[in-house]
């Protein structure tokens, strides 16, 4: 780490993140821990690792945790996808059922519930588009909002881990009809997973080894995957949630953790665990236009194309959402492939630069990259759900405050 004042930043400036998260977060109980880390122009700005690991027992957080990372899977299965695309191998316009046949004839719901659906035709095929910027009528039956959710819920589709594989979760949707027409709305569900499914399909590789091979190895993101393997038990922090009561409770002992075995079901929309370090090195490679030490991944023309808004209509996310949750709800903001985006900095009523890209996942954790500033910001933590405080915004402020040089 080097000297803040180098690359445009003020130390005293960032010091007011440790201090902000500490006394409004930490002190408070309200989160458990917090390790944040942002890169700026070529060098980490700033690191700091605040709390306990394990509340029950006492244990400090280390910088070598490894976290629950949950939905920031999806910009890595997303780059995955497009890493076949660039290889010709699958194309954004190709209709899903080119590679689920079982799904050719899937209806859109119009009345009913389980067992007597009432189903009308789609107008246009659910695309591969579709399932990248979360438009193919998938959903998660934790939305709570439609019979559709409900028939998720009783399947169990969207839980983690899960005792079925990928090809059993696509099963189970042959038989649930979508939400809406592909391609007119959007909505936070499982559309990433079933990407995961695609590229297991197209590479003719089991998901997790692509994504290993193809993805963590050349990156050098040593510590992460879909589960806490044998010696670094220690490293996996106990995860919270917040109780409708405003009590924090233990959500799952790291002792007893799901998370230490080898799930059956990959989850591409949900499944990883990683280390602060380990993403910021899938950011870093994103800011660099899909390159790092000498391990390109994907091109920048590719890495731009899925940084751009796709909405339908270009339309911003407020405007065709349909889910009661996601993990960005506020104004200006866009969806592109894999990543939401802003697209107009004064509706999102905060600081930050036109184009930066995000995601965040259920325990609260979460990532930006921002070209136009050379800054990527990695922040981990673990409680549910991630829409309890308001903390990831406050850490927006606290950063672009922090810079001195603006090259935007």
């Amino acid at each position: 780490m080097g000297k803040p004042e180098l690359v445009g930043m003020s130390s005293e400036r960032l010091g007011r993140i440790d201090a902000h998260l500490q006394s409004r977060y930490i002190d408070t109980g309200r989160l458990p821990c917090a390790q944040t880390l942002v890169w700026r122009r070529g060098q980490l700005a700033h690191s700091s690792v605040l709390g306990l690991a394990d509340r029950e027992r006492n244990v400090p957080l280390k910088d070598d945790a490894i976290f629950r990372i949950y939905s920031m899977t999806k910009p890595i299965t997303s780059i995955a996808l497009m890493m076949l695309v660039e290889e010709g191998k699958v194309s954004l316009d190709d209709p899903v059922h080119r590679y689920i046949p079982a799904w050719k004839n899937q209806g859109v719901y119009a009345a009913g519930v389980e067992s007597a659906w009432q189903t009308k035709p789609t107008t246009e095929p659910m695309r591969v588009l579709d399932l990248l910027r979360h438009t193919a009528g998938l959903t998660y039956g934790f939305q709570q909002r439609s019979n559709v959710d409900a028939a998720y819920r009783k399947l169990k589709l969207d839980d983690l881990p899960n005792d079925g594989t990928l090809d059993d979760m696509i099963a189970k949707l042959a038989g649930i009809p979508l939400e809406y027409q592909p391609g007119t709305s959007w909505s936070y569900g499982v559309a990433t997973d079933v990407l995961g499914y695609l590229v297991q399909v197209i590479s003719g590789q089991p998901f997790d080894v692509f994504l290993k091979e193809r993805i963590f190895e050349p990156l050098k993101m040593v510590d992460t995957g879909f589960y806490v393997r044998p010696g670094q038990e220690s490293r996996l922090p106990a995860c919270y949630a917040l109780t409708p009561t405003g009590k924090v409770v233990l959500q799952d002992d790291p002792t007893k953790s799901a998370y230490l075995a080898d799930p059956s079901l990959k989850s591409g929309g949900g499944g990883l665990v990683s280390t602060a370090a380990d993403y910021m090195r899938f950011c870093r490679m994103l800011l660099n236009g899909g390159e790092l030490d000498g391990a390109r991944l994907i091109g920048p023309k590719t890495l731009k194309l899925m940084t751009m808004n796709h909405l339908p209509g270009g339309k911003e996310l407020t405007q065709v959402s349909t889910s009661l949750f996601s993990e960005a709800v506020f104004e200006g903001l866009g969806f592109g492939l894999g990543f939401a985006m802003t697209v107009d900095v004064a509706r999102t009523k905060n600081l930050g630069s036109l184009g930066e890209y995000f995601w965040g996942g259920m325990a609260s954790t979460a990532f930006w990259c921002d070209p136009v500033e050379d800054i990527a910001v990695v922040f981990m933590t673990q409680l549910m759900p991630s829409s309890a405080y308001p903390v990831r915004r406050e850490l927006r402020t606290l950063v672009y405050s922090a810079v001195t040089e603006s090259l935007g």
